[in-house]
């Protein structure tokens, strides 16, 4: 796959021929426009379009984008570190070919992710997806292991005539309702058309809990291919709603109150083409390392979450007994646990069985997220760690002493928490690498600053249409 993992400048003369290529197959396809996407470390996906005809010049020397976007807030302003955030330097994003599909639902528009490199040809510290494609060699090299990841999504419709920046919910009726799948059945097919054509391999689409949720589950890919998934899944659905005078929102909470939108990871890893999550000698079938890559997960969750829930907003959704997953513990298909092991069905668990992980939202940046969680894992893996003993139920109900005894903990509930959680943890800043864990750092003291003296009702609105 030619993800310019090891960049040269100049490109890559095969990448050359096939983005000629493509270009002038796209041009006869009626696609008139490129978008380059990535996502910041505030979670926003920051883009840049060239003409069809240019591909095979961005295959070649890339586009110019600032470095700057490192340190950007949701809200656009800008904080620094000691190497990011200035007016200084350029970076070049380099288009990955293997993506790049037509936009179903953006007529005239092709997308595909990029990777950020610097003018000399080498990675950028701060590219999440440099990142994660590196902790995956690496834990491939290192451990012989391989992951399959997919990322949820959920989100609410609301109506695209509502005053601006309100929420009022495009549907009615009851949650997971047959009445919210017949009001938006055009738009829902038009969006699974989308999917289809889109190469998207769609497991469920279906009305969810919160006013005017939804949810679509995809299946698993490698988690650079995951992450890139999520963001196209994303994009479609913003344009096919669009399309449909209907709005979405992506933030963990659209209101103050209630069950807000996660963005569950489900991962596995694999050895040698089986599944560690199913046919050893463990719990519920787990492999020794299944259990330890859990547990690592578990250990580190509080620190995580400064990744995997890093808007002030995320907050607002982690609470207690709404399935958001905020104690530190695992059980088999427990709803309430932060870690969920989910075994398949019979039959076709060596294929089904993974890790969910539920304290995500799509606030985070899903390359960051995945290579976070991956590391965490593989921490615990390393190190043997034993997995504590499952809880069933609602974590809340525990008491002081049981909780202890199960090492079951209250995830951060703020994100200054979370914040001072993962500057204490050196294995996650270790594996994100210095400039990039700087960046995590001063952006969410960034979000901190922002919303300061807003009460809930307030946050909630700050964030409603920012993801």
């Amino acid at each position: 796959m030619t993800t310019l993992a090891d960049p040269v400048p100049g490109g890559r003369p095969g990448d050359v021929e096939r983005a000629t290529a493509l270009s002038a197959e796209l041009t006869g396809r009626g696609v008139h426009g490129i978008v380059l996407a990535y996502v910041d470390t505030a979670g926003i996906t920051r883009v840049k379009t060239v003409p069809t005809a240019k591909l095979a010049s961005a295959t070649t020397w890339g586009v110019g984008m600032s470095p700057v976007f490192d340190t950007f807030l949701a809200n656009d302003h800008i904080v620094t570190t000691d190497v990011l955030g200035s007016p200084d330097g350029d970076l070049r994003l380099y288009p990955d070919l293997d993506r790049l599909v037509v936009l179903s639902g953006q007529p005239g528009w092709a997308w595909a992710p990029v990777d950020r490199i610097t003018q000399d040809g080498q990675r950028h510290p701060a590219c999440s997806r440099t990142l994660l494609r590196r902790i995956v060699a690496d834990a491939e090299r290192d451990h012989g292991l391989t992951f399959r990841a997919a990322v949820e999504v959920e989100w609410a419709f609301g109506l695209g005539s509502a005053p601006d920046g309100e929420f009022v919910p495009a549907v009615s009726g009851p949650a997971y309702g047959a009445v919210r799948q017949v009001e938006l059945s055009d738009c829902t097919a038009d969006l699974l058309a989308a999917f289809a054509a889109q190469g998207v391999e769609v497991d469920q689409l279906h009305p969810e809990y919160a006013a005017g949720q939804f949810e679509v589950s995809v299946g698993a890919l490698d988690p650079v291919a995951a992450a890139d998934r999520s963001v196209l899944v994303r994009q479609t659905i913003r344009a096919v709603a669009q399309r449909h005078g209907l709005r979405v929102s992506f933030a963990p909470a659209v209101f103050a109150e209630g069950v807000g939108n996660g963005g569950h990871v489900h991962l596995s890893a694999w050895r040698d083409g089986a599944n560690l999550h199913s046919g050893g000698g463990g719990r519920y079938d787990m492999t020794a390392g299944a259990e330890s890559f859990a547990a690592g997960l578990l250990a580190h969750l509080p620190a995580l979450t400064a990744v995997t829930a890093p808007s002030p907003a995320s907050y607002l959704r982690l609470k207690p007994s709404q399935w958001a997953g905020v104690f530190t513990a695992w059980g088999l298909e427990t709803r309430e646990a932060a870690v969920r092991v989910i075994r398949g069905t019979e039959g076709q668990r060596a294929q089904q069985a993974n890790l969910e992980v539920k304290p995500v939202d799509l606030a985070a940046n899903p390359y960051l997220a995945l290579g976070a969680l991956i590391a965490a894992g593989l921490d615990g893996l390393t190190a043997g760690a034993a997995l504590p003993e499952e809880i069933t139920g609602d974590p809340a109900r525990l008491g002081t002493e049981e909780a202890a005894a199960r090492s079951v903990r209250r995830l951060p509930v703020s994100l200054a928490e979370a914040v001072a959680a993962f500057r204490e943890d050196e294995v996650l800043r270790t594996a994100l690498g210095p400039v990039l864990a700087d960046a995590v750092i001063a952006v969410r003291q960034g979000e901190i600053a922002a919303v300061d003296g807003l009460d809930d009702a307030q946050l909630a609105a700050a964030y409603r249409w920012k993801y």
